[in-house]
């Protein structure tokens, strides 16, 4: 398979697979609660639904308003595609970042905080300034991830991390540890999942995400979901890919590795959200100044990692 042939199917596997991913997330959730639960693919009937219908928008909206939910959703979608998930052979792999997916993912965020404040609810300026105070740890810490991951592998680009890994130039290493275990943390706030947020929920006292586009409707708010459900499913390929790149095919892979490749993927994607299932079912939400102490133990986390990368290189 060609890169080009490669990258169009990574853009539309990250959007084909994010809502099956979100289904199987909220399906544990509901057997471990004693439910029988919707099916997991609900949320592509969701999403389907709510693009046949046509968007009510305030009379105070501006083109911000409007614009947000495209903004975000194409900044969360090429964050995904630049992401390796089932094979490095990818032809967006050398313009790949870790740093431009921080900025990327903070484009996505800025434009919902904007919609969020736009139309001038009191929910809206809720959820945004909840969403700020939450960016404004959650960055530095993916920051401090990615630092670490360059001190260790000598490049920010995760085609080449991803390559660096396999070829066993990582061994057993603290700051791998401490660096994913910050990642977690940052994941489970980037996706509003609980202790952080309650995806379920729409309390004034609780919600973040919620909040924001509580206003959006039909096809906008199809967007919107469709964002948040490609950001999760880009942190599992972040998380799997990086920290766990057995499997992922390299470019001289045929046919048969690009199909263990993708097996592979699928099957750390969907062990990730059982995970995610498991936890979010055993654990309460969190009181909202309670969220600088969780986002600064992943702050502090990811700085420990880049430290003991240097004293480690120092001795």
């Amino acid at each position: 398979m060609t890169p080009v042939l490669a990258q169009i199917a990574q853009i539309f596997l990250v959007v084909a697979l994010a809502p099956l991913i979100t289904g199987w997330v909220r399906l544990v959730k509901a057997r471990l609660n004693g439910r029988i639960g919707a099916s997991p693919f609900q949320p592509y009937r969701d999403v389907f639904r709510l693009l046949q219908k046509e968007a009510v928008v305030a009379h105070s909206a501006s083109w911000i308003f409007r614009a947000a939910p495209y903004v975000t959703f194409a900044a969360v979608w090429l964050a995904a595609c630049i992401i390796p998930t089932f094979t490095t052979n990818m032809v967006l792999a050398p313009a790949a970042d870790l740093i431009a997916l921080v900025a990327l993912l903070g484009v996505a965020r800025f434009w919902t905080a904007l919609a969020g404040m736009d139309v001038g609810t009191s929910f809206g300026g809720l959820g945004a300034s909840r969403e700020m105070m939450i960016a404004s740890l959650a960055e530095p810490a993916m920051l401090m991830v990615s630092f670490s991951l360059s001190l260790i592998t000598g490049t920010t680009s995760p085609a080449q991390i991803v390559a660096f890994v396999l070829s066993g130039g990582v061994g057993v290493e603290v700051s791998l540890g401490l660096a994913l275990a910050a990642l977690i943390m940052v994941a489970i706030a980037e996706n509003g999942r609980i202790p952080i947020d309650n995806p379920a929920t729409h309390l004034e006292l609780t919600m973040v995400h919620e909040a924001m586009v509580l206003e959006y409707s039909g096809r906008h708010l199809a967007l919107m979901e469709g964002a948040g459900m490609v950001r999760l499913t880009l942190f599992m390929a972040l998380i799997g890919g990086i920290f766990a790149p057995w499997g992922m095919a390299q470019p001289e892979a045929g046919a048969l590795g690009l199909a263990i490749g993708l097996g592979a993927f699928l099957a750390k994607c969907f062990l990730l959200a059982t995970a995610l299932g498991i936890f979010e079912t055993v654990i309460a939400k969190m009181r909202v100044f309670r969220y600088a102490d969780f986002l600064g133990g992943a702050l502090l986390l990811g700085l420990l990692a880049t430290i003991f990368l240097y004293v480690s290189e120092a001795v």
